[in-house]
């Protein structure tokens, strides 16, 4: 009989096993996802509270230095204006000029335009502001200036 016993308790013990498995997977598999989902949240919310950091911080510089205006839009420069190396020799090309006749019209030497070309320097604020202004002129307005510059 004690065999009987012993062989019954482990029957019910593994059955109950089996059942409380069954029970706890799809628990443990939600679980598990909604971990995943809070920790994609919680970086979503980092990055976000990065940003508003970052714009506050930008806008107060900007009313600390114009009383309420953004810095840049009273310096020539629009806000949201973007500056990369590819853009100024895409620019440069576009008007068919040499880096020596870009950098007349915009204030700078030649090898200044090829530095910003090459990335190994950025233009200040005031460059950038002639940069942002050369990208509405076409060729005949560009070829003018640059002959009343000469006389």
């Amino acid at each position: 009989m004690p065999n009987l016993a012993a062989t019954l308790k482990n029957e019910i013990r593994r059955l109950a096993r089996s059942e409380v498995k069954v029970q706890v997977t799809p628990a443990r598999r939600a679980a598990t996802h909604h971990r995943r989902e809070i920790a994609l949240l919680k970086r979503q919310l980092r990055l976000q509270e990065r940003r508003i950091a970052a714009l506050q911080t930008a806008v107060s510089r900007g009313a600390d230095k114009t009383g309420g205006e953004a810095a840049s839009e009273t310096e020539g420069i629009p806000m949201g204006t973007r500056y990369s190396a590819r853009s100024v020799r895409a620019q440069r090309k576009r008007l068919k000029l040499s880096a020596e006749q870009y950098g007349q019209l915009l204030g700078v030497t030649g090898q200044t335009i090829y530095l910003w070309e090459q990335g190994k320097t950025r233009p200040a604020k005031a460059q950038l502001a002639a940069l942002v202004a050369a990208r509405a002129l076409g060729r005949r307005e560009v070829r003018k200036r640059l002959k009343e510059a000469r006389h």
